[in-house]
């Protein structure tokens, strides 16, 4: 897949508001703070497209990206996992993404982005349990993977393999030397032409 164009379309903060039905939908889904603005920013070639914090928890909405004048969207769903946050907003936030991702037809694939540093989180397998019970098309991004000595890149690999038996792929993922850009895009083109 290459990306020529990519807008921010709208934030939804009700399944209500969704976009009418239409091109396929790339979900983009993780904790809190593991870089999902991030690898959109990078993956896409625009710096600003999904906003970035420091803050975990930043991301709140669902927000939708247009990519290519609509040829599919990429869609940011808000993180999970973050303590700090309080326990309504923390509800509010698994209700929206949890009804998506159970309700919405356009889904062609969810991203699970998952901190390759921490590979055995109970929230991430939670994540893939329920992808699972719901059937949902799914891969994993192992993001922040340059961090990691080589020992510990092979340790998160065969945990995640032995966790994702149902993932269509996995990609380790670099947002400072791009490492895995062009496989993660490459395999993409599969689920948004």
């Amino acid at each position: 897949m290459t990306i020529h164009n990519a807008e921010f379309h709208k934030s939804v903060s009700d399944l209500g508001q969704l976009p009418d039905p239409g091109p396929s939908e790339v979900v983009f889904v993780g904790r809190s703070n593991v870089g999902k603005s991030t690898l959109l920013n990078t993956l896409t070639g625009r710096r600003s497209l999904a906003k970035t914090s420091s803050t975990p928890g930043k991301t709140q909405l669902i927000n939708y990206f247009s990519i290519n004048d609509g040829q599919c969207w990429f869609v940011d769903l808000p993180g999970y996992g973050y303590a700090k946050v309080a326990k309504g907003q923390r509800y509010e936030w698994g209700r929206l993404l949890g009804g998506y991702i159970r309700k919405r037809e356009e889904i062609a694939l969810v991203v699970l982005l998952i901190d390759a540093r921490h590979p055995e989180m109970e929230s991430d397998r939670q994540m893939i349990e329920f992808l699972d019970f719901y059937h949902r098309p799914y891969a994993v991004v192992l993001t922040k993977f340059d961090k990691l000595r080589q020992k510990e890149k092979a340790y998160a690999v065969k945990e995640l393999k032995s966790s994702a038996l149902k993932a269509n792929f996995i990609v380790n993922y670099s947002a400072i030397s791009g490492a895995g850009r062009d496989k993660l895009l490459e395999h993409l083109a599969i689920y948004t032409g």
